[in-house]
Parts: C-alpha cells; structure tokens; sequence
C-alpha cells in the first residue's frame, strides 16, 4: 500500500525538525498523515531532531513523549542553546545539520537492534585543554584539540544519554544534543565539572588541564630585556580534578580519566589509577617517535593486580578489545546491577597502538573496558 511502503522500505528515518505536536504524535501512535504513517509502520532506526521554543521543549508533556520515544528506541537530540523565532533565545533551536547528519550515520550504522541504552543517564564530559594566562597576550597551556572529548559527547547523545560537555578552548562545531559548559582555566574546569558531576552517572576526563599555572599573572607584556636574559617564572601547582572527584563521587559514579605519559606508560598509568580513584584511565604515549597508544586500564580491587591484554592497531573510534569491551556504539554500563558488575574477580589492561586522526575509533568502545557484558 502506497501510505505504508515508505516506512516499510526505509533504512532510517531523520525526521529534522521535530515539532512538540510531531513529538506527540509519535509517542501516542497517531498516524493522521503520510509522516506519522511512516514513523508508525518503519522497523528502522528512526531519529529526530526536536526544533520549539524552549518552554514547549521544557514542559511536562514533552518531557514524556521524548522519554517514550526514547525507551522505545528512538534517538531523539536534544536541541541546540541559540536564537529562536522573534527575539527568544534559549534551548530548543534545531542543531546544525552536519550534526544530525553524525548521529544518523552512527544510528544507521548500529542498526535498530541497538537500542538507546543510555537513555534517562547524565554523562559528564570534558574536553580539550585549559590555558593559564601569563600576561595579557600569553600563556601556559597542551596540544589539545578536544577531538576525543566531543567524540565521547556525541556517541553519549547517540546512546540517548543526557551529556553536559565542559569544553576548554577548542575550536571545533559544537555537538548536537549537548548541554555545553564553556571554560578557559584549570579553575574554571575545576568548578564547572565538580558542579555537574554532582549529579551524574559516570564522568569522563578527557581534557587535558594545565598541571601547572604562574605563581603571578602579569598585567602588563613581558618585555624582553635589554641583555637578552629570560625572565624567571615562577610556576605553582594545579588541583588535581580527577583525584578530587575520585575521593568525592558516589559508590555507583563511573570515572573514566585520561592520562598523557612520554615514558613507563603502563607503571605511571597504574599509579595515577589508584591515585585518582578512577574506574577506568586512557593513557596516551605522546612521544614524538611513537603514535597515540590509549592503555585502558580497570582500577584493581584491594589486593589485586590488573591483568593486561595487547590489542592489535586500530582507528580511534574502534578500539578492538577482549570480551566485556564497551562501546560508544553499544555503551552499556551502568546497568542495575553495576556495582556488582565493577567488582568483578580481575582488573583488565588493555594496550593498543592507535593513530591520532580518528577519535570516534577510540571512543566507540573504551567505554566497555570497564568489564560490563
């Protein structure tokens, strides 16, 4: 039948925008023309992306209908924070394009078997790398671009998780879906992520903050001297983030953190995982002679060692693992029965040699490294 082939034939459904009443309709069943005809007879994955003002975003009916949308497997993003019609402004803008266009690639590419398992879970991300003001015109600060970070936003918001991302100088298009925390300094990242993990279900430290900031803030350029010698700076240490939320969290929080090491990877990475308190630490060997080498490695329960398993080479967002790997594609964590899950008989290092060049090919499964099936 012509009203129904549609829907029968799709691979995916995008449905951009997404009104309140097309949201409603969706959720209660109603098929009053060819649209709503489609969405009820496709057995495909089906993404929408909401576009209203910000109190129809926000009110209690929607607040439903996205929820039954979401449990039935439809991937609903959240909107965009923005300018909408007249001169409102707030969340409920539609997202740029290229980002629904990421989300249902990753949708089409999971199938509709996935479904979207992180749906009613707050995810906490950072990314990117902080910067400490020298003078008005310098500063201390990383390589970071942030690429990693967003790559576990958007594969969150694709999961059907609730993300904050706190981004720290980066300069790449903002995720669709994602509540977005802009930050400068180590400081500002500090607040900013203790403030939003209070709440949250898991956290992962994929910024990179300055370990250290000048000891005093210049208000003028330094200038250079006239015999040419260097001026002396004088540098004072950093609060240490992930170790703060290591001693703070809540027994069913997951942290994930990140580490970059130039040398003894593995023993630097087992150290900084019992200091910080972490679930899970990526280390990065950043050596100029070797490429990007995240290490995965569980946090060993009380008078166990972590047991280490050596990947073959792959893309960042693919991170080929040994069984109970969690990816962003099928992130699964945080079950009801995950803190039995996290005590598990052994911990697991993971070693693999990944090129920079693709985040999503790390992301996509770093998340199961925390031993969930």
């Amino acid at each position: 039948m012509p009203h129904v082939r549609l829907g029968q034939r799709a691979d995916l459904v995008v449905v951009a925008p997404a009104t309140a009443d097309l949201l409603a309709k969706a959720a209660h069943g109603l098929a009053d023309d060819l649209l709503t005809n489609t969405l009820l007879t496709a057995r495909c994955p089906v993404v929408l992306a909401p576009a209203m003002h910000t109190e129809m975003w926000e009110h209690q009916a929607t607040v439903a209908n996205v929820a039954t949308l979401r449990a039935r497997g439809v991937r609903v993003i959240e909107p965009a924070v923005g300018r909408l019609t007249g001169a409102d402004s707030g969340k409920g803008r539609l997202p740029d394009p290229a980002e629904i266009f990421a989300v249902a690639r990753r949708a089409l590419a999971r199938g509709v078997a996935a479904p979207a398992d992180l749906a009613g879970r707050r995810v906490v991300v950072t990314a990117g790398g902080t910067r400490e003001p020298l003078d008005p015109v310098r500063f201390l600060g990383n390589r970071s671009s942030g690429k990693q970070g967003y790559a576990f936003a958007r594969s969150a918001v694709a999961r059907g998780a609730r993300v904050t991302l706190i981004s720290a100088n980066v300069c790449l298009a903002d995720p669709a879906g994602v509540d977005l925390v802009r930050v400068g300094t180590t400081e500002e990242l500090r607040k900013a992520t203790l403030e939003a993990a209070a709440d949250a279900d898991a956290v992962v430290m994929a910024a990179a903050p300055a370990d250290f900031r000048p000891a005093n803030y210049a208000p003028g350029k330094i200038k250079k001297s006239d015999d040419g010698s260097a001026p002396v700076i004088e540098l004072v240490t950093n609060p240490d983030i992930a170790a703060e939320l290591g001693r703070s969290r809540r027994p069913e929080q997951v942290l994930v953190v990140f580490a970059a090491e130039t040398g003894d990877a593995e023993a630097n990475g087992r150290a900084k995982l019992a200091r910080k308190r972490a679930d899970l630490i990526v280390i990065n060997e950043v050596a100029s002679t070797r490429s990007s080498a995240p290490r995965p490695t569980r946090r060993p329960s009380s008078g166990r060692t972590a047991r280490c398993t050596t990947c073959p080479s792959g893309p960042k967002r693919i991170l080929p693992t040994p069984s109970g790997i969690l990816s962003c594609r099928g992130w699964r964590f945080l079950p009801e029965n995950w803190s039995h899950s996290r005590s598990g008989s052994h911990a697991e290092m993971w070693v693999t040699k990944l090129p920079r060049s693709n985040p999503f090919q790390r992301s996509d499964r770093v998340f199961k490294c925390l031993g969930v099936p």
